[in-house]
């Protein structure tokens, strides 16, 4: 959901979207996206947002000999985090314009290294990585696509390590319009004409449910439901697959300020393991 946008409508931090273009193409987009990043992007770390996140790494950290990764660092809003937490800290992702903005950002930093690599292309780092971080950036709607990042971020961890994230959530756009049907029902509108206002200002339009996919000027981008998260983190190998809400703030969604009652809208955070 964008900050400035009708209530539904979102484009994540910092990703890929359509299997459609070639990679370099991709990049070139989000290269061009770094520059507003932080006006039109959802940020789980903002304050009001109750993400588990940092408690997670807090528990995992190893300043004096562990390694992490993150993994689709976009601007590098955590490499601060990871670099207070661990000896050494890898800042991955594939358009050079983020790297630029991330190292404007977190450059005085001297435990980060900075690298460009696809997701799906890990291999200089195998078995390298204790912990791997990848908010927000597991949205590649290309379902082979997607399998292979999940695989090649399995081998880049040593055994025993740990795989932390955040991905959207399709179900926190059921959840929303569930809230807009109501609103309108209020209002006293006829159910046909209050599923209408609700489809319009949840942007369904935008959306495939039956897929989790959401397009947006020109960009695809996977949604998840929590069942998909285990079902296709074991598929590539991990373990020991837990599950929480990252509860999003209101202030992040335009056309909501009647809602604020409400509990708002989340992404999925998950940790899992690779095999010791």
């Amino acid at each position: 959901m964008g900050r400035n946008s009708s209530l539904a409508l979102r484009v994540s931090k910092n990703r890929p979207e359509s299997g459609q273009l070639r990679m370099s193409d991709q990049a070139h987009l989000w290269s061009k996206a770094a520059a507003s990043y932080e006006l039109d992007f959802i940020d789980p770390y903002l304050p009001g947002v109750r993400n588990p996140l940092p408690q997670a790494l807090e528990e995992l950290a190893d300043p004096q000999k562990g390694t992490a990764a993150d993994l689709g660092c976009g601007v590098g809003p955590l490499l601060p985090t990871l670099a207070k937490h661990f000896h050494r800290v890898l800042a991955v992702d594939f358009a050079e314009g983020m790297l630029k903005r991330a190292r404007e950002h977190c450059g005085e930093l001297p435990n980060v290294e900075y690298l460009r690599r696809s997701l799906t292309d890990l291999a200089p780092l195998a078995e390298q990585v204790d912990v791997a971080v990848a908010v927000n950036s597991l949205v590649l709607p290309d379902v082979g696509e997607l399998e292979a990042a999940l695989r090649s971020i399995h081998r880049a961890l040593r055994p025993g390590g740990h795989f932390l994230g955040i991905v959207p959530a399709i179900d926190a756009v059921h959840y929303s319009t569930m809230l807009l049907v109501d609103r309108a029902r209020r209002a006293d509108m006829p159910m046909d004409k209050a599923r209408q206002n609700a489809a319009h200002h949840a942007e369904h339009a935008l959306y495939d449910f039956a897929f989790g996919d959401f397009r947006y000027l020109g960009i695809e981008q996977h949604f998840w439901q929590p069942f998909e998260v285990r079902y296709r983190l074991r598929r590539a190998g991990f373990r020991r697959v837990r599950l929480k809400k990252v509860h999003l703030s209101w202030s992040q969604f335009a056309g909501a300020p009647d809602l604020k009652d409400e509990p708002p809208p989340w992404d999925w955070f998950f940790q899992a393991e690779k095999q010791p």
